[in-house]
């Protein structure tokens, strides 16, 4: 390919177009998270309310550049607005309990706004209005360039600009600073971290409303912009360093230039390229490239009490509730016994994130990664060796460990954010060469024509079958849990400097942890595999592995049943949701989920334990 220099210089500054409008939506989510330790997850909802707020205003305004950028600057401001009225009903709420369940909160906020727009300006994309004043192009070197791009090049920098004053030269932004830093000893000298709190969440979400209503004239905008922007944003933020703001303009250019030049030079490999180079910067700088180590999470042990063996009452619960899904898998007809195989599926699955997250204290936002590998693993082994569903059923969780093994050998270098971003990483690359090796792995057609054995064929025996593995999984993790190995990875979460003091190998056990998880996540992908019949990218995809989250979060992380519980509480409320609510089922389950964090934070199990925990021996000993 011969050098083009007018060609060169013109994807450079596409790419610069792009990191502004990153910039922007990123820097908002750095500062919130700076100040209130708060994962964002929503953030990307505001992004979209911005971009449909400012479609609505400029229909109305004159269509001049006034008219045109008076209707952004207020849709900006109409989502910052948004943002306090989300910290004031929500997030005052809950800045108390774990960061683990501040984030199932966000996850209850993006399912409302998700709703809500779509109740109000419909399911269908908006066909956006240009720019007045900025219709035209430029010609650079020969080539034209869109007067809107250049004028975006300049918005991400002047905003930058604007952000430095206010931090460098104003109070207020001398208490961000400040509460960034350290937040508790901001407290104690008389900031009011309310107002702080308030003010720092009004500024985070006008910036995102400001990037997501300066998308107008590049095109459409629809329901699917806040999930796509929110990995991104995560991306950058992570790369430049967690709160700072330099890191992220920094990281935003990166990222801007590495989409920019990829979609030229590998066009079927732009997304696993910026995923590989967020996995780069993070095993040689664990914190980003401004970053510094994170503060550790106020309350991240408030719920947490000491893993007890199962007293002789919860043993006889138990009983009871295997009973049940016995009885339930027998008498429940063809749809009763599919739906209870998923649950069965997805609570093994939840289970194995739970092993890490809550006894190894590994927050993991790419776990969907060792499912896929599971359910590509039988795929694959099915459809190109013809082995049976026996046989693909051992190897899979196999396949899903070898994967753990490799990507857990850099994770167990990182923690918190940056490990749970890095595992995100991994997943994505998963995910993208899924989607794009179409001749080996069917790309978004997937693999098809799984079906269990013979001696399976019904739905009844297969639901009992599921049952039996998922039942035989959860026994010999729980046991691990009370096994000296279990034992070490506790004390390597609780506190690691004292556990490497007396011996252990804090990222050997780790490491291990991972790999176990992995491969109890594969075997779980395996049998959803034969479960559907098929397997597709979508397995290995951002929202499964937000599923599983939500799921052990919902249930409670300080037993690994809590996992189980909050599996079957997500579909079970999914599932009667969408039959009876039908259009309104993600503002009812978002609503739900919200609640549930406001009054039990500590998850399902978790506030049973509290509650009941003495009648059945779950309490801890003083």
């Amino acid at each position: 390919m011969s050098f083009d220099l007018a060609q060169f210089v013109g994807q450079f500054l596409n790419g610069l177009s792009t990191a502004s409008t990153l910039f922007l939506v990123s820097v908002g989510l750095s500062i919130i998270f700076g100040v209130t330790r708060i994962v964002n997850f929503a953030h990307g909802s505001f992004y979209m309310v911005g971009a449909y707020i400012a479609y609505t205003l400029t229909a109305i305004f004159p269509d001049t550049p006034l008219g045109f950028w008076g209707g952004v600057v207020l849709a900006a401001g109409a989502v910052g607005a948004l943002g306090v009225a989300m910290e004031v009903t929500i997030l005052r709420r809950i800045y108390h309990v774990p960061a683990l369940f501040q984030i199932l909160a966000t996850f209850g906020v993006i399912l409302v706004v998700s709703n809500l727009t779509q109740t109000v300006w419909g399911v269908e994309d908006k066909f956006t209005p240009l720019a007045p004043g900025l219709t035209g192009s430029v010609a650079i070197l020969g080539l034209p360039f869109p007067q809107f791009d250049l004028a975006m090049i300049f918005l991400g920098p002047a905003v930058l600009l604007v952000l430095w004053l206010v931090f460098a030269r104003t109070r207020w932004g001398i208490l961000v600073r400040a509460a960034t830093q350290d937040r508790d000893m901001a407290g104690a000298l008389g900031v009011n971290q309310k107002l702080l709190f308030t003010s720092v969440l009004f500024v985070g979400c006008m910036l995102a409303g400001l990037g997501g209503a300066v998308q107008l004239p590049k095109g459409t905008i629809s329901l699917q912009m806040d999930l796509s922007i929110i990995v991104e944003a995560f991306v950058v933020v992570v790369i430049g360093g967690m709160g700072n703001v330099a890191g992220a303009f920094l990281a935003a250019l990166l990222i801007g230039e590495i989409q920019s030049f990829g979609t030229m030079l590998f066009p079927q490999g732009t997304q696993v390229i910026v995923f590989l180079a967020m996995a780069v910067v993070l095993v040689f700088r664990p914190h980003g490239l401004l970053g510094k180590a994170e503060p550790a999470a106020a309350g991240a042990g408030t719920f947490e009490l000491p893993h007890r063996h199962a007293s002789r009452k919860l043993a006889i619960l138990g009983a009871a509730i295997l009973a049940l899904l016995m009885l339930l898998a027998a008498i429940g007809g063809s749809y009763g016994q599919v739906v209870l195989g998923e649950m069965l599926i997805w609570a093994l699955f939840a289970t194995s994130l739970a092993f890490i997250m809550g006894i190894g204290g590994m927050v993991s936002f790419g776990h969907a990664a060792y499912f896929g590998l599971g359910a590509y693993g039988v795929g694959l082994l099915v459809k190109y060796l013809g082995l049976s569903m026996v046989a693909s059923l051992i190897l899979a969780p196999l396949v899903a460990a070898l994967g753990a093994m490799v990507f857990g050998a850099f994770l167990v270098r990182l923690s918190g954010v940056y490990f749970a971003m890095l595992t995100l990483a991994f997943a994505q690359i998963l995910w993208s060469i899924a989607t794009q090796w179409v001749d080996f792995l069917g790309g978004d057609n997937g693999i098809l024509g799984l079906s269990p054995a013979s001696w399976l064929s019904s739905r009844t025996a297969f639901c009992y079958f599921v049952l039996a593995l998922t039942l035989a999984a959860m026994i010999v993790l729980r046991r691990t849990v009370f096994a000296p190995f279990g034992y070490a990875l506790r004390a390597g979460r609780d506190s690691p400097l004292r556990a490497d003091a007396i011996g252990i190998d804090v990222r050997r056990v780790q490491w291990l942890a991972f790999v176990v998880a992995g491969a109890f996540a594969g075997l779980a992908g395996g049998l959803f595999a034969y479960q559907n019949g098929n397997v597709f990218p979508t397995e290995i995809s951002i929202s499964t592995s937000i599923d599983a989250l939500v799921m052990v979060l919902l249930g409670g992380v300080q037993t690994l049943a809590g996992a189980a519980v909050g599996a079957f509480a997500y579909l079970g409320l999914q599932t009667e949701m969408i039959q009876h609510l039908q259009d309104y089922w993600r503002l009812t389950l978002g609503l739900v989920i919200i609640a549930l964090v406001i009054l039990f934070p500590q998850g399902i199990v978790g506030f049973l334990r509290h509650r009941l925990g003495a009648a059945f021996g779950m309490t801890a000993e003083p």
